[in-house]
């Protein structure tokens, strides 16, 4: 039997994406966008709750396309507001509005937003080899720069524990437990892996 990170319990959707997604490379912008949108909508909440409501979020938001996200008006926030598949939290549905608006700055700055998130790493995600769950920590300097950045940027729910979320769920940091079976499948998979 594959032994996993503890927290992926034994709820299928946690641990398909602990087995399929959380830790791996991202560097597709569309899919940096959902989850730092995500990641916002979780504040306070569990990650299994937005797990659940994912397809609806990418219904309610668009596809997370930032383009249309950045142009809602109130009318289209009164309507997310009676959406009872997604989070119904004013704040944070306006928070996801000034996070497009600001993230398309971002791409026309640095080309990508890969190309900017990825700088706070160097590039290259970084790899942990911790044994138990109470060793990971919840930020770190990488995350609190780049927390401190985004919010200089115009970004709002980015505080440095959310980025850190965030760093682990796109692979910018490999936090897999070192006997969790993804760990060392994440490291042989992505060995040369470098955004420049």
């Amino acid at each position: 039997m594959r032994y996993r990170c503890e927290w992926a319990g034994s709820d299928p959707l946690y641990v398909k994406y602990h087995d399929t997604e959380w830790g791996v490379p991202v560097w597709d912008d569309r899919k940096l966008f959902e989850f730092l949108i995500l990641e916002g909508m979780q504040a306070g909440l569990s990650w299994l709750i937005i797990l659940r409501k994912r397809e609806n979020f990418r219904k309610a938001f668009d596809q997370f396309d930032p383009e249309t996200i950045a142009r809602y008006d109130e009318k289209k926030i009164q309507a997310l507001l009676r959406d009872a598949g997604i989070i119904r939290n004013r704040l944070k549905i306006q928070a996801a509005i000034a996070n497009a608006r600001a993230f398309l700055k971002i791409q026309e700055e640095f080309g990508s937003f890969a190309r900017y998130m990825w700088r706070f790493v160097d590039g290259k995600p970084i790899v942990n080899h911790w044994r138990r769950l109470s060793e990971i920590p919840t930020h770190s300097p990488e995350s609190d720069a780049l927390s401190r950045d985004l919010k200089q940027r115009g970004f709002k729910f980015v505080g440095t524990t959310i980025c850190y979320a965030h760093m682990q769920a796109v692979g910018m940091v490999n936090d897999h437990v070192v006997n969790c079976f993804r760990h060392q499948e994440i490291l042989n998979q992505y060995a040369n892996f470098a955004f420049r």
